[in-house]
């Protein structure tokens, strides 16, 4: 992970920087753009030589006024080379149009995030989910995912779901170590966790724990999937202290889960399944710390999407420093029994026990 205790730049490249960062939202969309209208994948498909903007427009159909204005500015942020008059695709633009995770991000960023960003110093000050209203009326963006418009719904759930499908094979296995007959599913959300694990386990029982609106949305997936003899769904707020959890259950998986509270609300929704959890009982939690990260594109990719839990989300919530995640942990009155980073895309599994 890069040493942030040292200003990597010199006068002049901070200068530099400062200008991509002024010009970051054209420049985004400029990227989003050539890989949108196929410039990109013409330009790959192309030979080392590539394209010059005529032939480019030819077999877009867009303008060669368009191609040349959209290929320039990606030739300052390095999308593109030059090989006059030719453009000529870069390893920048090959990931824009190859790599999964540049995918999903990008069009998290542009469906669910970008307009709402225009909101994110009202968040910071009132600590409220300012950006919010420019998909929906809801409190949070949890009693509105079902309801979200239909690209916004698709890109929420495709980022949501490459993090952290990535991880199921190997955390089936830690999971189904202990054999567990029931599992509790916290903010079980579609349902895909529990789903997996009742393809992994002939005999596991499932219940999903998560707000009315999810468990209707995980329910009909379950039923889709012919496993609703063993998955069930138990409607609750995790917010609301004074309503009962359910009882019996071997595991309490919350995968991905914790990050959308704050502080005191993890530690309240932590201490409310201790009271509720048999003494032998395992809690296992899925997280994503920007501190444990091997790459600094994790690091900066998780950092980010804080921002969106602060302006979108519900105000108050974001990926944590390890160390101030454990520290909640410890308050609420567990002890970690085993824990593995690095599991998936940049995963912590945290396995607890009752202090």
């Amino acid at each position: 992970m890069a040493d942030y205790t040292k200003d990597p730049y010199t006068a002049l490249q901070a200068k530099t920087e400062a200008q991509k960062l002024a010009f970051s939202p054209i420049i985004f969309h400029t990227a989003r753009t050539l890989r949108d209208l196929g410039i990109l994948a013409v330009l790959d498909s192309a030979n080392d030589d590539g394209l010059n903007a005529g032939q480019i427009s030819e077999k877009t159909a867009i303008s060669e006024y368009g191609v040349k204005v959209l290929l320039d500015m990606a030739l300052s942020v390095h999308i593109v080379t030059r090989k006059n008059p030719n453009y000529v695709i870069a390893k920048l633009g090959h990931f824009l149009l190859h790599d999964g995770m540049t995918r999903v991000n990008l069009d998290f960023t542009a469906d669910v995030c970008y307009a709402a960003m225009m909101h994110l110093t009202e968040a910071i000050e009132e600590g409220t989910p300012a950006g919010l209203k420019e998909l929906g009326d809801w409190p949070t963006i949890y009693e509105g995912l079902s309801q979200l418009p239909a690209k916004a719904k698709q890109s929420w759930f495709n980022f949501d779901h490459y993090y952290s499908d990535r991880s199921f094979p190997i955390l089936l296995e830690k999971i189904f170590e202990h054999k567990p007959k029931r599992i509790f599913d916290i903010g079980g959300n579609t349902g895909i966790w529990s789903l997996q694990c009742c393809g992994y386990d002939n005999e596991v029982e499932m219940t999903i724990i998560d707000l009315p609106q999810q468990i209707e949305m995980a329910m009909k997936n379950v039923k889709k999937q012919g496993f609703a003899q063993r998955i069930k769904g138990y409607s609750t707020d995790m917010l609301d202290k004074s309503a009962a959890l359910p009882t019996g259950a071997d595991v309490w998986w919350m995968s991905q889960f914790l990050d959308c509270f704050s502080p005191m609300e993890i530690l309240s929704i932590l201490q409310r399944v201790r009271r509720a959890m048999s003494a032998d009982a395992r809690v296992y939690i899925l997280e994503l710390f920007w501190d444990v990260q091997r790459y600094d594109a994790a690091t900066l990719s998780l950092n980010a999407t804080s921002l969106y839990f602060t302006c979108l989300a519900n105000g108050n919530s974001r990926f944590y420093r390890s160390e101030d995640f454990l520290e909640i942990v410890t308050a609420a009155g567990f002890m970690v029994e085993r824990r593995s980073d690095d599991i998936g895309l940049g995963h912590t599994l945290l396995e607890l026990r009752l202090a």
